[in-house]
């Protein structure tokens, strides 16, 4: 009986340790609301391929706490990407802007595709061009020779 109880602290002991702190619950929803929009429009720094608002990591954390201070105090959201912008950069945005620095992101795909499609076009020109090889008129006697029965060269 008195494993059971030491087991059972143990286990709740355990328990205890992954428990945190819950997120604190929203003062004004709305201004949430509009703070988790904009952090889905920004890359975490950290992560890449997650947005600020899908993040766990402490950058993304601190730039929605600071996202969301901005809100309060009256800025917009343009004035809170731009500031973001003027900070980090294009790249924390999920879609940047085309221009000149940005030209290989939003190019970049094509360019690959097109240069595929014809290296694949050039290499199918190239098999085709091999296959059509004619044979003479011994060559086939010797390939009907070897494929098959004699009585097939004399039907060609």
């Amino acid at each position: 009986m008195g494993r059971a109880f030491v087991l059972a602290f143990l286990l709740l002991l355990a328990a205890a340790a992954w428990g945190r702190e819950a997120a604190p619950a929203a003062e004004n929803p709305q201004l949430e609301q509009r703070m988790m929009a904009l952090a889905a429009e920004l890359r975490c720094l950290v992560c890449q391929n997650q947005s600020i608002a899908d993040s766990n990591a402490d950058l993304a954390k601190d730039l929605r706490q600071q996202i969301r201070e901005k809100l309060a105090q009256g800025q917009s959201e343009g004035d809170i990407i731009d500031y973001l912008v003027a900070r980090y950069g294009d790249f924390v945005l999920y879609r940047p802007p085309f221009k000149l620095t940005t030209l290989a992101l939003w190019l970049g795909p094509l360019i690959l595709l097109v240069a595929g499609l014809i290296a694949l076009f050039y290499r199918l020109a190239r098999r085709r061009a091999a296959a059509e090889v004619e044979l003479s008129e011994a060559e086939r006697a010797r390939a009907a020779l070897l494929l098959g029965s004699p009585d097939e060269v004399d039907q060609r």
